[in-house]
């Protein structure tokens, strides 16, 4: 979902607010996701982002027309500069609630809402109407106690030869370097990003895409978010030559580095070599432009692909027999605090955190998790404190009948500070198949023991987290 208002701020100029919404269906009603905001066009807001939990609510009135009703939780912040942030930000926690009509087309709804936005002790304030677009997509699911199982065996010569063309989703992340271009703002060097991207495939070599970007170095806590579309061609059955176009928005403040009211315009050209079926090696260039302000800049990255074909099969035709398993997936949403914070010697209290990650299972034993926070009270005084971090997890094999999983991972990922690492254990205990309890306790520390950091912007805390999980697995 797609939504977009503009909010009247007393003392400044409006902003305006482009929302994306990822909804999961509970029943035929209810649905529960994540997603964020972020500003395009108006005042000086580069930089400006807010990420939340949503709960949406929607029904049929007569014909195509619907009812909705939503509220959200989450957290954020920005402004031209770190002092305006607390004015227009205040604490960086954040609630909207809506209620709308739409009406329904074949692959798609359009519609009104009527929304309310407030951030805590902060200018932004205000109910509005706004437009929304939503699009409907399905994913063949199956129980969490699937994963590991074959779905089927087939033989690849009873079908047309597959290819790259074949791919449904790809993943990509990956490192990526903006190089300015005669900055204007005061941070004129170069800013080191931790780079996701997910592509769609429509129709043959066509794709749609969405992804965010975080910076580790150089200008630590610099954050983008965008959307377009791409094409693919492929040179051989290991070689791939992108194109693609994506808008979104992205900054740090205008005064550091002067992305203006936020929008960004990012073409981005790169090649793939696929190592095997499902696994590549990318390199990208690009050129990040944001019209509403100075700022030009081009990009220079390296990253991991991942492909998921449609029904398993071979990604370079090979005609072999072959065996489509599930693999299982975690999806957890949970409020993270992390307590005794200090940087360097000094004591900062405890941040509070909106946290999501998602655990992508590898075997019986081990997981990729990737997880992402942002903070909902004030960090030094300032809203928008923020965490992105990867790593590996181990686990005990989850079986039906036990209802306790308990896991040990490790993260790597950046915060405002630099690099940091999160070491944590925990325990899910399912209330159903797709339904759990998460719990976990860790610590987070700055990466320190290769200098990296002096002494003085060492982080380090205790962390304690509590949610829900949401399990399923997919076949792949």
């Amino acid at each position: 979902m797609l939504d977009y208002q503009t909010i009247k701020i007393n003392g400044y100029q409006p902003i305006d607010l482009l929302g994306f919404h990822f909804l999961n269906k509970f029943n035929d009603w209810l649905y529960l996701g994540i997603g964020g905001h972020a500003p395009l066009v108006n005042g000086e807001y580069g930089g400006f982002m807010a990420f939340d939990a949503t709960i949406h609510a929607e029904r049929r009135l007569f014909g195509n027309l619907s009812a909705a009703v939503g509220a959200s939780l989450g957290g954020g912040g920005g402004g031209k500069n770190v002092e305006q942030s607390k004015i227009i930000s205040g604490s960086g926690g954040f609630m909207k609630s809506y209620i709308g009509l739409g009406y329904h087309f074949n692959d798609m709804s359009v519609g009104v809402n009527y929304s309310r936005i407030r951030f805590t002790n902060s200018a932004i304030d205000g109910s509005q109407l706004g437009l929304y677009i939503q699009a409907p997509f399905s994913y063949r699911v199956a129980p969490y106690e699937n994963a590991g199982q074959h779905l089927l065996s087939r033989d690849e010569s009873d079908q047309s030869a597959t290819s790259s063309h074949s791919d449904k989703d790809v993943v990509i992340f990956g490192l990526d370097n903006i190089i300015q271009i005669n900055p204007k703002g005061s941070y004129t060097k170069t800013i080191n990003l931790v780079d996701a991207q997910y592509n769609h495939f429509l129709v043959d070599n066509y794709y749609i895409l969405f992804g965010g970007s975080v910076g580790y170095h150089g200008l630590a806590g610099y954050n983008q978010v965008f959307g377009g579309v791409g094409y693919r061609y492929s040179y051989s059955s290991r070689f791939n030559i992108n194109f693609q176009l994506a808008l979104g928005s992205g900054g740090y403040a205008p005064e550091r580095i002067d992305t203006g009211s936020g929008l960004l315009i990012y073409p981005k050209l790169s090649t793939e070599y696929r190592l095997s079926n499902s696994i590549g090696l990318l390199l990208s260039s690009g050129y990040l432009y944001a019209p509403r302000g100075s700022s030009r800049n081009l990009t220079l990255g390296a990253s991991l692909v991942y492909h998921a074909s449609p029904d398993g099969g071979s990604a370079h035709g090979d005609h072999a027999a072959t065996e489509v398993a599930y693999r299982g997936h975690r999806f957890h949403i949970f409020s993270q605090t992390e307590f005794k914070v200090k940087v360097g010697d000094r004591d900062q209290g405890k941040v509070k955190l909106l946290s999501v990650q998602v655990d992508n299972t590898v075997s019986d034993n081990i997981y990729i998790p990737i997880q992402g926070s942002i903070a909902y009270n004030s960090y030094f005084g300032y809203p928008g404190y923020g965490e992105v971090l990867a790593g590996i997890g181990a686990q005990n094999k989850y079986t039906p009948n036990d209802s306790f999983q308990t896991f040990a991972q490790l993260l790597i990922g950046t915060n405002v500070h630099g690099i940091i690492v999160k070491p944590a254990l925990g325990v899910n205990f399912g209330l159903s198949d797709r339904l759990a309890v998460y719990g976990q306790v860790g610590s987070t520390l700055s990466l320190d023991n290769v200098g990296l950091y002096p002494k003085q912007r060492r982080f380090r805390s205790t962390s304690v987290g509590l949610g829900l999980s949401y399990r399923f697995s997919l076949p792949l």
